[in-house]
C-alpha cells in the first residue's frame, strides 16, 4: 500500500506549540494534507499519553486510529476531503512517537542531542516512561530534557523492547543535534559507541536535504528520513516520507531498516535554504554568510566580533568526503516542495495565513481531495480551471524548482519567492486574452 508518513511532530504540551495540537485536529489535518500515518509525538508526557489512550483504538498491528465516537468534528466542514480516505480504511493512523532532549557531557564537551523514539504499543511506552522518569522530570514538557547520554537512552529503549526504533532528529542543526556545530559529534560512532549498529536512520531536518547528506559516505548505510517536526496542525507534512509497504508498525520499521526504491518511494523536502539554519550568521547583527565567507573571517561575526552560528551547509562541508552532486548507490529519491498555502499567498501577493489564502485553499482541497494530491499530481490546467492561472503556475514552478530563496540562518527561516511583483496578475490577463 502506498501512503505518506510523517513520524515526528509535537503535541500541545511541548513548548512553543499551538493549542490545537490535539488528537482531533491532527486527525483532521492529516486527512486534509493526505497523510496516512502520523507520529503522535510527546508520548512521554502524562497528559498527552492520557489523551492518546482515551481517543485512540488499535488499528493495524502497532498503529492506532481515532475512535468512531470521536470522529465527528471532521465531518462538519463540507470542504474537507471526501476522497482522501475511503470509508474502508477509516482515516488517519497514529504511530506512537516522542522526542527526547539529551543534554550531557562527553569527551570534555557539552552535548545536546534530540532523539526520536518510535514504539509499537502503549504497554511498551509505559515501560519507557517509567524508566525515564527515574532520570528526569517527564511532566515539565512534551519534549523532556534529560541529563542522559544518547547512547544510554538507546540502550534503555532497546532493552525494554527491540521492536522500538531510535532515530537522531534534524541531525545538522547547530544547537540540538547529532552533528550540530555547537554541541554535536563528528560521527555516529563517536556518539553511540558500541550501539551504533542500532541506528538505522537519521532525520535530515528542514535545513538539509538528502542531496546534501549524500556528501557523507558514512551515511550510505543509514536511511535518510524526513518529517515535519511540526508545532502546528496545518504544518504537518511539510516534510514527509512516501512508503509502499504493509500498513503496520513493523511494515514501516522494515522499510526504514531495509530501504529499497520500490518500498521507500521518496521523501518530501523543504527547500533546505528555507530552513532556519542553512547558512552561517548572526540574526541580531543581520549577518548571513556562506561557509566560504565564514572561513575567511575565521568564523567570527564582522559586527559583534563573537563566534558565528555555523549552519547545516557549513557543517556538511566540514565533514563531507564527496563533492556536491555525487550520489550513492540505492539512494532514495526526493522532491523539494513548498506548502500549498505559501504558494497561494505568493501568487496572490498576500500572507499565507490571510482570508484570501484560506478561501482559495479550501476551494482547492474540496476539488482535489488532499494537499499532496495538488502539489504532486494535479495537472496545471486543471488547477487553473478550479482556481486561477497564477496558483497553477506557482505549483508548476515549485515542481520545477524555479524559485528564488534568501537562505535562512541563526534561527531565522529563509525567504522564498516564486513570483516577482510585476508578474502577479499577468497570467490571469493572458488567460482572458486567449
Amino acid at each position: 500500500m502506498k501512503f505518506v508518513a510523517d513520524l515526528h511532530i509535537h503535541s500541545k504540551y511541548s513548548r512553543a506549540t499551538a493549542r490545537d495540537m490535539d488528537v482531533d485536529h491532527l486527525n483532521k489535518w492529516a486527512q486534509i494534507k493526505g497523510i496516512k500515518v502520523l507520529g503522535t509525538g510527546d508520548f512521554t508526557h502524562h497528559l498527552w499519553l492520557k489523551e492518546l489512550k482515551e481517543k485512540l483504538e488499535p488499528a493495524e498491528p502497532g498503529l492506532f486510529k481515532l475512535k468512531k465516537k470521536n470522529n465527528l468534528a471532521v465531518k462538519k466542514d463540507d470542504w474537507l476531503p471526501q476522497n482522501g480516505h475511503s470509508q474502508e480504511d477509516e482515516g488517519t493512523r497514529f504511530l506512537l512517537s516522542s522526542e527526547i532532549s539529551c543534554i550531557y557531557s562527553k569527551n570534555e564537551s557539552v552535548r545536546k542531542i534530540h532523539i526520536i523514539v518510535l514504539a509499537p504499543s502503549f504497554k511498551i511506552v509505559e515501560k519507557i516512561n517509567t524508566r525515564l522518569s527515574w532520570i528526569g522530570n517527564l511532566k515539565s514538557d512534551g519534549r523532556p530534557i534529560l541529563g542522559l547520554d544518547a547512547k544510554e537512552l538507546l540502550k534503555i529503549v532497546l532493552t525494554i523492547s527491540d521492536e522500538c526504533m531510535v532515530i537522531p532528529s534534524h541531525i545538522w542543526t547547530p544547537w540540538f543535534s547529532l552533528f550540530g556545530s555547537k554541541s554535536g559529534f563528528d560521527s555516529i560512532e563517536e556518539c553511540f559507541d558500541e550501539y551504533s549498529n542500532y541506528i538505522y536512520a537519521v532525520e535530515t531536518g528542514l535545513s538539509s536535504d538528502p542531496e546534501m547528506n549524500w556528501r557523507l559516505s558514512a551515511l550510505d548505510k543509514i536511511t535518510l528520513i524526513s518529517n515535519s517536526d511540526s508545532h502546528s496542525p496545518y504544518r504537518i507534512g511539510r516534510e514527509a516520507n512516501i512508503f509502499d509497504t504493509d500498513l503496520s508498525y513493523h511494515g514501516i520499521m522494515d522499510v526504514i531498516k531495509n530501504p529499497s526504491p520500490n518500498k521507500f518511494l521518496e521523501t518530501i523536502e523543504f527547500f533546505p535554504q528555507e530552513g532556519r539554519y542553512h547558512y552561517d550568521g548572526h540574526r541580531k547583527c543581520e549577518v548571513m554568510l556562506t561557509p566560504q565567507e565564514s572561513r575567511k573571517l575565521n568564523d567570527i561575526c564582522p559586527k559583534c566580533k563573537k563566534p558565528l552560528t555555523l549552519g547545516t551547509m557549513r557543517r556538511i562541508d566540514d565533514l563531507a568526503d564527496r563533492k556536491q552532486g555525487d550520489k550513492p548507490n540505492q539512494a532514495i529519491p526526493f522532491r523539494r516542495m513548498i506548502p500549498l498555502d505559501e504558494i497561494i499567498g505568493d501568487a496572490k501577493g498576500v500572507g499565507s495565513r490571510t482570508k484570501t489564502v484560506e478561501v482559495e485553499y479550501k476551494n482547492l482541497i474540496k476539488r482535489f481531495g488532499t494537499e499532496f494530491n495538488i502539489l504532486l499530481s494535479a495537472g496545471q490546467e486543471e488547477i487553473s480551471r478550479v482556481s486561477c492561472p497564477e496558483i497553477a503556475e506557482g505549483v508548476n514552478r515549485v515542481r520545477q524548482e524555479k524559485v528564488n530563496i534568501e537562505p535562512g540562518h541563526d534561527g531565522e527561516y529563509g525567504k522564498i519567492e516564486i513570483f516577482k511583483e510585476e508578474e502577479r496578475g499577468s497570467f490571469s490577463k493572458q488567460d482572458s486574452l486567449f
